[in-house]
């Protein structure tokens, strides 16, 4: 009967209520730039489009949304799904408690918010709970955000982080915790930073510098540097600490010990591997103690006990390890935790480590003392993905979080001392699990190396090839994807679709060995992973071409757009959002550069640049091919990855497109690499699931 109500149905009423729209897509000036990569001479005809200070980008934007728009408005369910989608976030959501002097704060969503608030109530009491601040208040069309918030030694001061309209720039307001008054100046041009308090007297952060001339939105950010501002001071007076010129690098973050003695600087030229630094606060001028200094390993500060610090690496040992030093010999280094077969990731709390092992990209967590025994291991409720377990090292109890494909995201309270767990919060969305199934499945990939994918999809569907799936991915920058509950996946699977997620290489899945098996001269294993996904849904009937959707994000949008290059017969529909897809210029613009670790570079050899050239998905398109129907997303405030990828991506393929498959870029305005408001959000979750139907010629018995 599922197969009759959501597919056979669904295809009647598709013809009689269907509204056909005669696409003329805008047209886009052709330039004569041309660029010269070891003898080779490139054509790059949409290179004005990367200049996003123009008036001639802004009207080609304008009319691209128009055309986009025009042919959304005509999906006769649109509305219908959007209300759905709603319905579906419409629930509380609370955040886990954190403690922080005499107050409990906590973040709270009463349903369809644009941004949570931040309460506070007395510690011990569940009554009187008051708000400290209001995102929701902070502009009038929701796009400021609250972005962290950090609190003094004494809890007397704060400081948090906003974004406007999405940019990953920041600004810190501080304010008093009593009165909730801003106390000082808005620090300005924080990016890739938090905020790191010395006593209650200053902050630690990191900052880049962009001329006046320079769009601060897609100007190359290269040397990050750490500053310290001195509460009451003017920001103009802020003391060098790190990087700059003196250290050059593209991320440098730091943050003070909980015990305040220590400030810890961590220095990284690429996304993999990084130098560590300690510096003593209690001695003035004091100099950086060298823990790592080298670019080859990640090495992280995970806790100390006076000198002794406890670190994870995953310097000879690609799973990662937990060591620890004294500073007074940082370079002799023995293993607290050692390397297992699965990936760790470690954290504390009360004095304890807790050790969230990766197996075959599912949360196994362990709690050990710090001698390294093994004191419980933590039950979860599932199999799925566990998070938190941090704490203070003198509290004794602890909140972590579990989620799962069709499991909502859950609060559970860890007392420290016994190892048990009781529920916490839970939030009561508007469907029933029990109705759904995520199964794990395992298949080979081109080369024969074993892949894992998660399928998820309503109970009782039959496999006959026609089930409307998206295929989601990623694959890069040691990333690992693991299950997380999405409330609109719920309108994709409650109406007969399936989504299937792989654990393809490029990630973190299982260790460096794995990421690096993505990476570079190896980035080709990525799209044959997808690939094989794919093969394997259709081989086994979940779906066929005609039903088949793939999806990603970023570097998942990377991924999309050359699987689409390479088999634009294996699917209908493509989804490439906010993606890298011109690698022969992604690290001309704000920290691409940086992703060059897992990329390589167009001048750094005639290899690399023939390799990239051959998946760049702006250079692989062919004239006169049929690609899958196509929306693009991307926003005007994406200085991440830099709209101008996309702009330049779908009018090439506008271009060569064959047939009539839609091939469309939707452009959200005062957004970044991700949506700012749940407003956002909704509307563009709702246009990237109506026009996956549409396409496929389904329509949903919302």
């Amino acid at each position: 009967m599922l197969k009759l109500s959501s597919i056979f149905i669904a295809l009647l009423l598709f013809g009689c209520s269907r509204k056909e729209l005669e696409l003329k897509y805008p047209e886009t000036r052709e330039g004569d730039q041309v660029d010269s990569y070891f003898g080779v001479e490139v054509r790059d005809p949409y290179r004005w489009l990367e200049d996003d200070m123009s008036d001639e980008t802004s009207q080609w934007v304008e009319n691209q949304n128009v055309t986009t728009f025009e042919y959304l408005n005509t999906i006769p369910f649109r509305e219908t799904l959007k209300e759905r989608i709603k319905e579906l976030n419409n629930y509380e959501k609370i955040s886990a408690p954190f403690k922080r002097g005499k107050y409990e704060y906590f973040y709270k969503n009463s349903g369809l918010q644009d941004h949570s608030i931040l309460y506070r109530r007395l510690v011990g009491s569940t009554k009187n709970e008051e708000v400290f601040l209001d995102p929701n208040t902070f502009s009038d069309d929701g796009t400021v955000a609250l972005r962290g918030i950090y609190f003094s030694e004494d809890y007397s001061k704060a400081a948090y982080l906003i974004t406007e309209g999405g940019s990953d720039w920041r600004k810190a307001i501080t304010i008093d915790v009593k009165t909730k008054q801003i106390i000082e100046d808005t620090l300005k041009n924080i990016k890739f930073s938090g905020l790191s308090w010395k006593g209650n007297e200053g902050v630690f952060y990191s900052s880049y510098k962009v001329s006046n001339e320079e769009s601060i939105l897609s100007s190359k950010t290269q040397l990050h540097t750490v500053y310290y501002h001195q509460l009451g001071e003017k920001q103009i007076k802020d003391k060098f600490i790190f990087g700059g010129n003196t250290h050059p690098n593209r991320y440098t973050f730091s943050f003070v010990t909980e015990d305040q003695n220590y400030l810890v600087i961590s220095a990284s030229t690429t996304t993999s591997g990084n130098k560590l630094f300690v510096k003593s606060l209690q001695e003035k001028n004091s100099e950086l103690i060298s823990i790592q200094n080298d670019y080859l390993s990640e090495c992280s500060y995970v806790y100390n006990q006076g000198n002794q610090f406890y670190l994870s690496t995953n310097k000879d040992a690609p799973n990662f390890r937990l060591v620890s030093l004294d500073l007074s010999n940082p370079k002799k280094w023995v293993d607290v935790i050692p390397e297992k077969s699965n990936v760790l990731n470690v954290s504390t709390g009360g004095g304890y480590f807790f050790c969230n092992y990766l197996v075959d990209a599912k949360s196994q967590v362990e709690q050990y003392d710090l001698m390294g025994n093994l004191i419980y291991k933590v039950p979860l409720p599932g199999v799925g993905s566990a998070g938190g377990f941090s704490a203070k090292s003198n509290e004794t109890e602890l909140y972590f979080s579990f989620s799962s494909y069709i499991y909502p995201r859950t609060i559970y309270k860890y007392n420290i001392q016994k190892g048990e767990s009781v529920l916490y919060e839970k939030p009561k969305v508007d469907f029933n699990s029990e109705d759904f199934i995520s199964k794990q499945i395992f298949f080979e990939s081109k080369d024969g190396t074993t892949i894992p994918m998660f399928i998820t999809h309503k109970k009782g569907i039959i496999n006959e090839g026609d089930n409307p799936t998206i295929l989601y991915g990623y694959g890069g920058f040691n990333i690992s994807i693991t299950p997380r509950f999405s409330s609109t996946n719920i309108a994709w699977l409650e109406n007969g679709g399936i989504y299937a997620v792989p654990n393809i290489r490029g990630g973190g899945e299982y260790g460096e060995s794995w990421h690096l098996a993505g990476t570079k001269l190896n980035k080709q294993n990525v799209f044959d992973d997808f690939i094989s996904a794919a093969e394997y849904l259709t081989k086994n009937k979940y779906t066929s071409e005609q039903f088949l959707a793939i999806r990603g994000v970023s570097n998942g949008g990377l991924l999309v757009g050359a699987t689409m290059m390479q088999r634009p017969d294996l699917v209908k529909v493509a989804i490439p959002a906010v993606g890298v897809l011109d690698m022969l210029r992604y690290h001309q613009f704000t920290a691409g550069a940086g992703w060059s670790y897992d990329y390589g570079t167009a001048d750094e050899s005639k290899e690399m640049f023939d390799y990239l050239k051959k998946y760049s998905p702006v250079h692989a398109m062919r004239d006169g091919i049929e690609y899958p129907s196509t929306l693009v997303t991307t926003s005007d405030h994406d200085d991440r990855v830099v709209p101008a990828h996309s702009y330049k991506f779908i009018a090439g393929l506008q271009k060569v497109q064959k047939g009539q498959n839609p091939t469309l870029i939707r452009i959200q305005t005062k957004a970044g690499h991700g949506s700012v408001t749940l407003d956002q959000r909704i509307e563009l979750e709702t246009d990237i699931l109506a026009f996956i139907w549409n396409n496929m010629k389904v329509t949903p018995k919302i």
